[in-house]
């Protein structure tokens, strides 16, 4: 291969993947393709990497294989690959070891298909650390780094046939496992040193809103103000489902009945499971469907196994849920949450469309890892899963209300948040929000939101009434979570982490 067609290689590969993903379209933690692609990274580093086992390191990676390291250049080939590795960190005797450990909840896959949607490798993208050993004395963390790995299928077989490892940092540096913030000031210069734009938090104590902190700027000289409007992607799920539990309790909705008894979508219509499709079964994400319609090949929406057999997120599930309950009320989705939530509870910022009362001077852009501007997407019809526009205030009211059982009776609001379906260990899905066991009886609610330059997350738990909200204005927000959550939740911030991140 000649250099000139190596860049090109390069530039391609590099240009696909600094394209931006849209969320939805990663694999699920329990999904064959993510299973497969996690034993894998297994494979590779702690059966090969961190023990020196060349043979078993050398079984997993593509005859073809090519690395590219933001410091140490580019390894144009399998052999020189492994010549470094066997006679760097695995001459023997050794002066030191090394061992790498992926960093829990940090992994992300998405397929790659050609023709026909033939499935022919994926793309893993994540975060891990480094530990050192030299020889007499104690294992040392050493440092961090991003890495994507290009995986292909060969004759059947998973094999690596591209690594980038990047963004490295080392030991002293931001790192997933840190230490909680001091103060305002040390989040201040940890967002600017990771390109944050802003951030916006909110503290619950008490069950009342005890601050509001927003950090960073929403353009050049012009900080960010307390009531920055966000758009919060997916936190818009919960809001639909107290929407729908608010009618429930009244007597109006019913949690098992048919959505057919109401609306169809005519891609399913010939197909008997939507008779069986329910109110349950879509806020515990167990319909059957993908997350969006256009992820199947045939761009239909189309069950993908019976409903209520098992848990599989998806939009397209609320969507149907709103088209439902709006030929039944004969109210588009804002106009119910605008009356049984958005007036009750005083949210005048938060809205499901993007209409002539949105103050765009408050609106924080969307942004990418680069500092550029992404396109802002101005709904102009509610969708019952995304694109939620609020405050902190706004949504730390809503969060308030259901910390404090959301006008709900005692039995309607135990049934949302009881165990519905297990998604993880202690980790549930109840009737719209995630349920997280946190030990000794308490218990937290959770929801998270991403797309294209923004990110949100919150927790609460009704019986301490504490809680916290994050929202973001950049791709990778997410960075923030852990730190943030440790800050201002303490102790059972530790145990939420300690539980998201237990593989």
């Amino acid at each position: 291969m000649t250099p000139s067609t190596k860049h090109r290689i390069l530039v391609l590969l590099l240009g696909f993947l600094s394209a931006p993903f849209i969320g939805q379209a990663q694999e699920a933690p329990n999904s064959k393709l993510y299973k497969a692609i996690m034993a894998q990274d297994s494979l590779l580093f702690n059966v090969g990497f961190n023990t020196c086992n060349i043979a078993q390191f050398e079984s997993v990676v593509s005859n073809n294989f090519e690395f590219y390291h933001d410091k140490g250049g580019i390894t144009p080939s399998k052999e020189a690959f492994i010549s470094g590795f066997k006679n760097g960190l695995c001459k023997s005797p050794s002066t030191y070891q090394s061992r790498r450990e992926l960093i829990p909840g940090s992994t992300e896959v998405f397929p790659l298909y050609k023709d026909n949607h033939v499935l022919y490798g994926a793309i893993q993208m994540g975060r891990h650390r480094f530990y050192e050993k030299e020889a007499g004395k104690e294992e040392t963390f050493a440092s961090t780094a991003r890495f994507t790995h290009v995986w292909q299928l060969e004759n059947g077989a998973w094999k690596l046939i591209r690594s980038l490892s990047y963004d490295h940092a080392n030991a002293t540096g931001v790192t997933f496992g840190a230490a909680a913030f001091a103060n305002d000031a040390e989040i201040e210069t940890w967002l600017k040193d990771n390109k944050f734009p802003a951030m916006a938090i909110g503290v619950i104590n008490d069950g009342k809103l005890q601050q509001i902190k927003v950090f960073g700027e929403l353009k050049k000289g012009a900080p960010a103000p307390y009531n920055t409007i966000f758009n919060v992607a997916s936190l818009a799920k919960p809001i639909t489902a107290m929407v729908t539990m608010k009618l429930v309790n009244a007597g109006k909705w019913k949690l098992d009945e048919p959505l057919a008894t109401y609306w169809t979508d005519p891609d399913i219509a010939h197909d008997p499971r939507s008779k069986k499709l329910t109110t349950r079964h879509v806020l515990t994400h167990q319909t059957g469907f993908p997350n969006w319609r256009w992820m199947n090949e045939s761009k239909k929406l189309a069950f993908q196994f019976d409903p209520g057999t098992k848990y599989q997120y998806s939009g397209e599930g609320m969507e149907y849920l709103r088209r439902a309950l709006e030929k039944k009320f004969h109210k588009t989705l804002d106009q119910l949450a605008d009356s049984l939530i958005f007036k009750p509870l005083n949210m005048k910022d938060t809205k499901y469309v993007w209409d002539k009362g949105v103050d765009e001077s408050r609106f924080a852009l969307w942004h990418n890892t680069k500092g550029g501007l992404h396109d802002t997407y101005k709904n102009t019809s509610a969708n019952a899963a995304d694109d939620l526009l609020t405050t902190v205030e706004d949504y730390s009211k809503f969060l308030i209300s259901v910390m404090n059982g959301g006008g709900l009776s005692k039995e309607t609001f135990n049934e949302m948040v009881s165990h519905q379906v297990k998604t993880k260990d202690n980790i549930f899905f109840g009737l719209g929000m995630e349920v997280y066991d946190l030990g000794n009886e308490e218990y937290a609610l959770s929801h998270s939101g991403s797309d294209h330059g923004t990110a949100a997350l919150f927790f609460i738990l009704p019986k301490s009434k504490k809680g916290m909200i994050i929202m973001t204005n950049v791709d990778d927000g997410y960075r923030s979570y852990e730190k943030m959550v440790k800050t201002f939740l303490g102790d059972n911030g530790q145990k939420i982490i300690d539980i998201a991140m237990k593989e």
